[in-house]
């Protein structure tokens, strides 16, 4: 069975005619053309596909695109201002090397920027908590808590401290 879902997706208004299964995952790429959220487990457990609805994270590859019917749903394509400037957080990432291959640095980065919403000067040991759900195979992670650190201060307007060494 189908039916209409409408959202507004990185600030863009979009409707379209999905069968009710449809993975909200599966919306974005598929009926969207947005790739940057990736599928990597389909089982919750990597945390790849993050996406922002109405600010808080969510995996995306669990969640219905009905479910978010209504919904302002922010993609890692929509992070960026209009003119390509890279959100603190985005900027972070890369000016601490948080990402090695890339695939899980967009729901990471999602995740982050949720957790920083919920907890504007997180600790080391609060950023590694907050970030449980999101599995990076390639790094270790002390970049990528540097890197949340660091774009958690960027987004507080605040100068960065040094992460503990590992």
């Amino acid at each position: 069975m189908s039916c209409t879902v409408s959202m507004t997706v990185n600030g863009k208004t979009v409707s379209r005619e999905v069968e009710e299964r449809t993975l909200l995952v599966a919306f974005l790429r598929e009926h969207l053309g947005l790739t940057g959220t990736h599928v990597g487990c389909d089982t919750s457990q990597c945390g790849a596909c993050v996406v922002l609805v109405d600010g808080r994270s969510v995996k995306s590859c669990t969640a219905l695109a009905v479910q978010a019917d209504g919904a302002a749903v922010t993609t890692i394509e929509g992070l960026a201002a209009a003119d390509g400037t890279l959100h603190p957080m985005q900027a972070a990432f890369r000016e601490h090397h948080g990402l090695q291959c890339g695939f899980c640095t967009p729901g990471m980065v999602m995740s982050a920027v949720d957790l920083v919403r919920e907890n504007p000067n997180p600790t080391e040991a609060e950023i590694r908590e907050g970030l449980e759900g999101n599995i990076c195979r390639c790094t270790g992670y002390h970049n990528i808590v540097k890197a949340v650190k660091a774009g958690a201060e960027a987004m507080a307007g605040t100068q960065a401290t040094p992460v503990a060494a590992e």
